[in-house]
């Protein structure tokens, strides 16, 4: 087993999209740890705050036309020795340090209210209490035109930064929002649609402690990282998370003991079965085909045992609607079969 360090720079991100057809940038084994930077694509929100030298080398070095379609900075890929199509990608999230201690929410035209609360996008940073675990609204200010560049910079004394005085605060649950592998079709895919090879499932127990299984498209899986939270509700409501950078440990295996064509997230207490669609109703008609497949694939229960079981004791939520493409988790307690 071997430490590996992948920093963020020109050289090791995609900006905005997965490709099957990516070099990687770093070969590792399977059980091997890796420290990953993850860079968030709103540092340029609160450049004095959430922007360091490093990070705006990164933003200065990726031309606007390397980036896109979609939004997120990616680290990777990561190649794995040994995943081949077929298999499953173990990715343990064994610890997640935020970077500065500021993140940024935007209240974005593809929020879920935005059409019912104006026209207007505002940024809203936060401020963190690693004491506490907790993060509080500093300040406020409306976003100038359009939210729809990836890492535009946004100088202080180009807006109103409005000061926030209440006491409030939400727990800070850092995560990564955006994690997969390399997806089955070849060219670029945009970061924006979570899928089969994961991407932006925004779940926020991806954190520390969790493992994600990912079903593998192409040999060495080709793992990418990125869109860093430091706290998120399900749903997403706004569009986005509270956006921060992430120093992020994980450790790989390859699973070739079990299969699931759709992205898992184990917790202590429980596994977490993904759905998704464009349409809410077919994401959650999804997750629930996948859950019984875990159960009775996986886990060995008959077809009726497992349908009976998902309806008296398996959690259906909505794990973000912010994605174009609606997310939908199962929460399936491990308590049940002990």
């Amino acid at each position: 087993m071997r430490l590996h360090r992948l920093y963020a720079t020109k050289d090791t991100v995609h900006w905005g999209y997965f490709n099957r057809d990516l070099q990687p940038v770093l070969y590792v084994d399977s059980g091997d740890l890796i420290e990953v930077e993850t860079i968030t694509h709103h540092a340029g929100d609160a450049p004095d705050l959430m922007m360091d030298e490093a990070i705006a080398q990164l933003f200065g070095d990726v031309a606007m036309a390397d980036r896109g379609p979609g939004k997120h900075i990616l680290t990777g890929p990561i190649h794995v020795a040994g995943a081949q199509p077929g298999d499953m990608l173990e990715v343990q999230f064994l610890d997640l340090i935020p970077r500065h201690p500021y993140g940024s929410n935007v209240t974005a035209s593809w929020g879920y209210l935005y059409s019912d609360l104006g026209p207007e996008e505002w940024v809203t940073i936060y401020e963190f209490d690693e004491a506490y675990r907790t993060a509080r609204p500093i300040f406020r200010f409306t976003y100038p035109g359009r939210y729809d560049v990836p890492g535009q910079i946004i100088a202080a004394d180009e807006v109103q930064r409005e000061p926030i005085s209440r006491s409030i605060s939400v727990p800070l649950r850092p995560h990564v929002g955006c994690a997969g592998v390399a997806p089955e079709w070849s060219g670029r895919q945009s970061t924006v649609p979570p899928g089969h090879h994961g991407g932006n499932v925004d779940n926020w127990r991806l954190g520390k402690g969790a493992k994600a299984f990912y079903p593998v498209f192409v040999e060495g899986a080709l793992l990418s990282l990125g869109d860093p939270h430091a706290a998120q509700g399900d749903g997403e409501l706004t569009g986005t998370a509270i956006e921060s950078s992430l120093h992020v440990l994980i450790r790989v295996m390859v699973r070739k003991d079990f299969y699931l064509p759709t992205p898992v997230i184990e917790t202590n207490e429980m596994w977490m079965i993904h759905g998704f669609s464009p349409d809410l109703n077919e994401a959650a008609r999804q997750a629930a085909k996948y859950t019984l497949r875990f159960l009775t694939d996986i886990k060995g229960l008959t077809v009726r045992e497992a349908y009976s079981l998902m309806s008296a004791g398996v959690d259906f939520t909505i794990t973000q609607v912010a994605n174009r493409t609606f997310g939908v988790h199962t929460a399936i307690p491990k308590a049940m079969f002990e």
